[in-house]
């Protein structure tokens, strides 16, 4: 069964949002809350809480694709979402930090990480 507030459409996977962060091919924003950042992030990433995000929307490049990331991907699908609706190419790392780490994939600062929502 599908969760329900999943979006094929504009999820992608961790390994590609690394391949875009290394590339510089998207704009990557942690939206998750400033304690679960300082606990471990993906380095490279710009963070921007949640509720901050649309105080925020004019200082985010719209010129190339934005990834939003979270801890499960839910927070960071509705950013997504309502970006898109504003007019810019949107996405969510599916599964969030937590897919990222299942992979392997680092985190900083070292010893860093997933802290509870």
């Amino acid at each position: 069964m599908t969760h329900p507030l999943s979006d094929p459409d504009i999820e992608i996977p961790p390994d590609q949002a690394a391949k875009a962060l290394q590339d510089g091919g998207a704009t990557v924003i942690d939206v998750r809350e400033p304690y679960e950042h300082e606990a471990g992030h993906i380095e490279g990433t710009r963070h921007i809480e949640l509720e901050r995000l649309a105080s925020k929307a004019e200082t985010i490049d719209r010129d190339k694709p934005v990834i939003f990331l979270c801890r499960l991907g839910s927070r960071s699908l509705m950013a997504a979402q309502a970006f898109r609706r504003a007019g810019y190419d949107a996405y969510s790392m599916a599964g969030g930090i937590t897919a990222w780490q299942e992979q392997n994939l680092p985190l900083v600062p070292e010893g860093g990480y997933i802290g509870p929502h």
